[in-house]
């Protein structure tokens, strides 16, 4: 009998885990006893890291795209196609055309995560962000007119994706302005809402003399509550109010409402063992990526590590081995320190996160890095 292996989402975590098992398992596969289909509502596959670069004028949204089909071995049955309902007790997937269903014998929920910026009244009204091609473009050309104010860089919801990026987005408008001679025309406030600069204590040690040294602004433990575009008030739940200019927001974030449907976990977090990624409540189901609700960043090396632990895992259970494979929580992140340094953060559940002094070595090699991440998508690198 055939082995099917269904896979939710096609973002790092979907399709590194897609390619690894089409890899890893290539003898069954050509000889009909496995099969590995991917599903995803999306025919590109979407590397958001791109985005931060888009308001500078660095990149293109168009840059963050490529077709998913192109990147996943020929071997991986790609459907594109919405999962709206996933019954684990029969192991059967029911897509949104109304006519597609999908058995399991192995399940893999790679949903990611959503924006939801609706959830703070007037955010979504005055509120840019770069976490998509949309927000990040139209904040590309609200920073080309802004020659002087208050620009407002808040961190509204915890968890997020890409947990360094609101840092690097303040450092690199910091030097940006600069660079074009207005910066002492521009005022700059950060805010986050815990008592640091940011959750991981390394980052905000890091953080504090370069922010004070740049003459950046900060406020913590500031959780904003609501916006009010037409006098452009940002208030917080604290009872603090700060004027801006231009916010840059990032919005709240939510799981899909596929998980939380099929009782994987709450609010849309899908619930997993930390080291071998299987879900807590359904036998046979694993989670990946920023849908999980592991005790790490949900950052895209989160999902590119871990993808690798349950091809593994799913490989030797296929082959009647008993699984040995564990994620341990490793997870590197580059921090872009400016437009022309960099430094990078690397740590697991046993070792606390690092950091070192920027350069442009460091830099370049993200920079680099962006461009082959298309071959990381391909389980390459």
């Amino acid at each position: 009998m055939t082995e099917r292996i269904v896979i939710v989402g096609g973002g790092t975590g979907g399709s590194v885990a897609a390619n690894r098992l089409a890899e890893k398992l290539e003898r069954e596969i050509d000889a009909g006893e496995v099969e590995v289909t991917l599903v995803t509502d999306d025919p590109d596959h979407v590397y958001k890291p791109v985005f931060l670069y888009v308001p500078f004028g660095k990149k293109e949204p168009e840059d963050a795209r490529r077709p998913i089909r192109e990147l996943l071995d020929p071997a991986v049955d790609l459907r594109i196609n919405r999962v709206v309902d996933i019954d684990t007790d029969e192991k059967r997937l029911e897509c949104q055309d109304g006519h597609t269903t999908l058995e399991y014998d192995h399940l893999i929920v790679a949903t990611g995560a959503k924006l939801e910026p609706d959830e703070v009244p007037g955010l979504a009204e005055d509120g840019h962000h770069f976490y998509g091609p949309e927000g990040a473009a139209k904040l590309r050309d609200a920073l080309a007119d802004f020659e002087e104010g208050h620009l407002v860089l808040s961190v509204v919801g915890v968890p997020h994706m890409c947990p360094a990026a609101p840092v690097e987005f303040t450092m690199m408008a910091d030097e940006w302005f600069r660079e074009r001679g207005i910066r002492d025309q521009v005022e700059i406030t950060y805010t986050y809402p815990i008592q640091r600069l940011h959750g991981l204590e390394p980052v905000h040690e890091w953080m504090e003399p370069r922010f004070e040294e740049r003459d950046i602004d900060s406020e913590t433990f500031f959780n904003a509550e609501a916006v009010d575009p037409e006098n452009q008030v940002l208030e917080s739940m604290e009872g603090t109010e700060l004027d801006y200019d231009l916010l840059v927001a990032i919005p709240p974030h939510t799981g899909d409402e596929l998980v939380a449907e099929a009782g994987l976990g709450d609010d849309g977090w899908m619930e997993v063992d930390r080291h071998t990624l299987e879900s807590e409540r359904a036998d046979n189901v694993y989670g990946l990526g920023d849908a999980v609700d592991i005790p790490t960043s949900k950052a895209g090396s989160v999902a590119h590590y871990a993808a690798g632990t349950v091809a593994d895992r799913i490989a030797s259970e296929i082959r009647g081995q008993v699984p040995t494979a564990t994620y341990e929580g490793k997870t590197v992140c580059f921090i872009e320190a400016g437009m022309d340094e960099a430094t990078f953060v690397e740590f697991d559940y046993e070792r606390p996160p690092v950091l070192r002094d920027e350069n442009k070595f460091v830099h370049w090699a993200k920079l680099a890095y962006n461009e082959t991440y298309w071959l990381t998508a391909k389980g390459l690198l």
